[in-house]
């Protein structure tokens, strides 16, 4: 029967690393892999994962299996740091938990209750959007649309966006990113985010929020910011959150399906629901990473600590931003690329053709995508000026 089964193209990025391995050039950079590096180019594991794993080493006691949904210490301490400590949706009992393999498994979650429960609803997702929410939305057969979001002039087309979801079918599913949009870096203002929650309260949509880089933006409760809004404004919603860039776990894949409900009773309604897609899709969660994060967030001394360390990664990664701008000055073109200081997260969308692209890799070994999606946590100080004069020479 395999003679019949055809190869089919790797995935652009993993392919991206086995070809970034291959080179030889002593000067090559890596800004296509979507993982955060420190100024030496490593992805560390925080000091606070660190002393957490230590713990659960000298203290953990038992492998067996930790439920559909998860451990429950889990949910509770991730939707605290999702909605807030003092959220009025968690005082009322509307949310509800799931602990996931990381946020990819969290949207496939979504996408099979969204199948099953309710069935015809189609999926919004923005243009660009994370390539894999594609993916795992067609895996699951459910129905996608995209509506804009980045314009011709490599800039967020806020009218446009407003005036599609404006005309989404009532009751349709919308997806948005909560912050660092990945893959154009442009996030939403807060004024903007009230637009979009007037809009959907009027079209009576179900919105789906990617929250996967807490932290990583302005600070972890200013990137809740239209997360929270939502919450509390709306009586449905689903939230998709991953610990995988704000942790630094990204191979133990932790992440956590959030729904909250008109009351506590649709909740729990909804929440067996999860179960059900949960244990379908693969029994239980891996438990090590939701066990670190327990660790970390019911520690006040760890706590502190990796709030401490996902400050460090943010403004690094914000003052790349600037840097990177300030190293495109000498070839005029800082105002050219001035929106990449002004965007935020690891992903920036250059504006850089595919071709463009081709030419940094074949000519100068600088790797990204060849949508022209660069990962700015790949650059360090010492590449800057090198990345800058490649950038000047193949635009120009």
């Amino acid at each position: 029967m395999f003679e019949q089964i055809e190869r089919v193209p790797g995935d652009a990025i993993l392919g991206l690393i086995d070809a970034f391995k291959k080179d030889s050039n002593p000067q090559k950079v890596d800004l296509g892999v979507g993982v955060y590096r420190d100024e030496q180019g490593n992805t560390p594991i925080l000091r606070s994962v660190k002393e957490a794993e230590a713990r659960l080493l000298k203290n953990e006691t038992t492998k067996s299996y930790i439920g559909s949904h998860g451990d429950p210490r889990y949910g509770k301490a991730i939707l605290s740091l999702v909605l807030g400590e003092d959220s009025p949706v968690l005082a009322a009992n509307r949310a509800s938990a799931t602990q996931s393999p990381g946020g990819t498994g969290a949207l496939r979650l979504a996408a099979d209750f969204i199948k099953t429960q309710l069935p015809g609803k189609r999926i919004w997702v923005s243009d660009p959007t994370w390539p894999n929410h594609l993916g795992i939305f067609h895996a699951a057969d459910v129905e996608l649309h995209k509506y804009p979001y980045v314009d011709a002039d490599n800039r967020l087309d806020f009218d446009g966006m407003l005036a599609a979801l404006k005309e989404i079918p009532e009751g349709d599913v919308v997806l948005l990113h909560a912050c660092c949009h990945n893959p154009s870096g442009f996030d939403l203002t807060q004024a903007q985010w009230k637009q979009v929650l007037e809009v959907v309260k009027a079209r009576q949509l179900l919105p789906l929020i990617d929250f996967a880089y807490q932290g990583f933006g302005d600070g972890l409760d200013e990137d809740a910011y239209g997360v929270r809004l939502f919450a509390e404004n709306l009586d449905e919603l689903l939230i998709t959150s991953s610990c995988s860039k704000n942790f630094g776990i990204y191979r133990e894949r932790t992440g956590c399906l959030i729904a909250i409900a008109k009351d506590s009773e649709q909740m729990e309604n909804v929440r067996s629901q999860f179960a059900i897609v949960a244990r379908e899709n693969y029994s239980n969660p891996p438990a090590h990473g939701g066990s670190v994060v327990i660790e970390i967030l019911e520690s006040a001394e760890l706590a502190a600590q990796w709030r401490d360390e996902v400050a460090e990664m943010r403004n690094r990664i914000n003052g790349l931003r600037r840097d990177f701008v300030e190293a495109l000055k000498p070839h005029g073109l800082d105002e050219r690329f001035a929106f990449i200081a002004e965007q935020r997260g690891m992903f920036s969308y250059t504006g850089l053709s595919g071709e463009q692209v081709d030419r940094l890799r074949d000519e100068y070994s600088i790797y990204m995508v060849r949508s022209g999606r660069a990962n700015v946590a790949g650059l360090v100080n010492d590449n800057l000026p090198y990345v800058a004069k490649a950038i000047a020479d193949v635009v120009k």
